[in-house]
């Protein structure tokens, strides 16, 4: 037996501005400064029918970014390997044998020459990461040296150095650091699963430095690392609830990498990955959400679905300090795909 035809509940004149119109529903949704967003409210998103997911994510993205450009970055790692954290995903840390050889810190010139490569292969900000538990005093002079040479050649510059006293992150910002990169891997509730060298308060300090000393934050996790939904909600409700959004946050694929304790770990699905994106952007409407590692293993199509739910920011270049990344040929074939256009600084 057939049944009525069921009845349209809008309006049948759809305009433009009714389609990109940020939509009010049912599901909570606090102001960016309030910064009350609670567990539940924020799995109501993440468990929204897809479709529904997915279209309130690209409307509030249009609402506050050009939906076809995407913020193209380099990362160098300038010092490599060694590292005395027990972080259970990282191939540099000095407790697991991954093969990897330890360097000291990249002289200057080379990073110089990097930075000029990474501009001249299309990227806007240039990241340099060291393997650190925290740099010494000792270091900082050279590394506002990287940064004053960096930012000389017309690039935003990032670092990620572990953890930053109040004293280290005023000098460094001081140099012109613009972004420092600090992640909080994973919600409150799973973190001691990853790491127990450093412990969650110790990130947000570092974190609370950065801001006081008046460089914009670059902050986000990993997914992958065999945590339930639950945990990659109680991460964004973290990020979202800091005092200020970071104007960054990564959403990182784990990278498995043989000899680490979470090298055999079942990847994310790809949905999940997908529904993490889309409510980071809904949940920090103003963040740029960058797409980072682990696009070498993802196809065009998942990709594509990254930035419709409304990923924009990427890295660019063979590697991510130690693990592969697209090469420029692939990536500019899928740009030329989607339409994508590098997002201007």
């Amino acid at each position: 037996m057939l049944r009525p035809a069921r009845q349209p509940t809008e309006p049948a004149q759809m305009t433009l501005e009714t389609l990109t119109a940020p939509r009010i529903s049912t599901v909570a949704s606090p102001s960016q400064k309030s910064n009350e967003w609670t567990a539940a409210q924020a799995r109501a998103l993440f468990e929204l029918p897809f479709a529904d997911l997915i279209f309130r994510a690209q409307t509030v993205h249009r609402a506050h970014f050009d939906a076809n450009e995407v913020q193209m970055s380099t990362l160098l790692s300038i010092k490599t390997g060694g590292c005395p954290e027990d972080c259970g995903y990282c191939s540099q840390s000095s407790k697991f044998d991954t093969g990897l050889k330890a360097t000291k810190l990249m002289a200057l010139q080379e990073v110089i020459q990097a930075a000029a490569a990474a501009k001249a292969g299309g990227a806007s900000r240039f990241c340099m990461g060291a393997a650190w538990r925290e740099p010494k005093d000792r270091d900082i002079d050279v590394l506002c040296d990287m940064i004053r040479e960096v930012k000389a050649q017309g690039l935003e510059t990032c670092m990620t150095l572990g953890m930053l006293t109040e004293r280290q992150a005023k000098r460094l910002a001081e140099a012109g650091l613009e972004y420092y990169n600090h992640n909080i891997d994973t919600g409150p509730e799973y973190y001691e699963k990853i790491v127990t060298t450093r412990t969650m308060q110790d990130r947000l300090d570092t974190l609370s430095h950065v801001r006081d000393a008046g460089m914009a934050v670059c902050c986000g996790g990993i997914v992958g690392m065999g945590e339930t939904n639950d945990d990659r909600i109680s991460m964004l409700v973290t990020l979202a609830n800091l005092p200020k959004h970071p104007e960054s946050v990564p959403i990182n694929a784990l990278m498995q990498v043989k000899g680490t304790p979470l090298g055999t770990s079942t990847p994310i699905e790809g949905f999940d990955f997908v529904r993490t994106v889309a409510t980071a952007r809904i949940m920090m409407p103003t963040s740029v959400v960058r797409l980072s590692a682990g696009r070498e293993h993802m196809s065009e199509e998942l990709q594509a679905l990254c930035f419709l739910a409304g990923a924009n920011s990427i890295f660019i270049g063979p590697k991510l300090l130690t693990t592969a990344n697209p090469a420029k040929e692939k990536d500019d074939a899928l740009w030329s795909k989607l339409g994508i256009r590098p997002m201007d600084v």
